[in-house]
């Protein structure tokens, strides 16, 4: 499989003027593939805390080790290459599950079981937009799933949800994910599972 391209990120400033300036340019910093996945690498952009956002010249929000959601009160903005998945990784992929989502720092968002429709089901207490830059992939949620092509957006409203990848082809995605809070009926109703 030809992986895609690399990630050029342009970051803009202000100089001690006010001045709009090119505060930085080149590769991503932060490009981790999966140990548990192989093929699966994230390319981590950008990130925020609060809100509203502090606008100046601080530091690259994207140093330091992977994680999954977006910080508190803040964003995360990556682009994600899947590999297809494989008949072993189906049939074995769950019991692996939790060394993935540590890998990404969040342990507690793996949902999958043996049980569930895909062993990638995971949840973030989050408002995530994917958009599906190349290739194919399928939502797959409780109960229901949908194929994306290239130009596809979800919304996904803090759903438990997994990637599948069924088109034997790299698919990249693009993610912006925004920290959030549950609704008082959803909480209520997560909290009884």
């Amino acid at each position: 499989m030809t992986p895609f391209p690399p990630i050029t990120r342009v970051i803009t400033g202000h100089d001690e003027t006010g001045r709009s300036v090119i505060a930085g340019a080149g590769p991503l910093p932060t490009v981790v593939e999966l140990d548990a996945i192989p093929g699966t690498v994230f390319h981590e952009v950008w990130a925020t805390t609060g809100a509203p956002v502090i606008v100046g010249n601080g530091d690259d929000p994207t140093l330091g080790p992977l994680v999954l959601p977006p910080p508190p009160h803040g964003t995360r903005f990556r682009f994600v290459d899947i590999p297809p998945d494989t008949e072993e990784f189906l049939a074995h992929g769950a019991a692996k599950m939790g060394a993935a989502f540590c890998e990404i720092g969040d342990e507690a968002a793996s949902t999958g079981t043996e049980e569930s429709p895909h062993p990638l089901m995971h949840r973030t207490q989050s408002i995530d937009y994917g958009v599906v830059i190349a290739g194919e992939m399928t939502l797959v949620l409780d109960k229901g799933e949908t194929v994306l092509k290239p130009g596809s957006v979800v919304i996904q409203r803090g759903t438990n949800h997994a990637w599948a990848n069924r088109s034997g082809q790299m698919c990249r995605m693009l993610f912006v994910l925004i920290d959030g809070i549950y609704e008082r009926e959803i909480a209520k109703a997560l909290s009884g599972r």
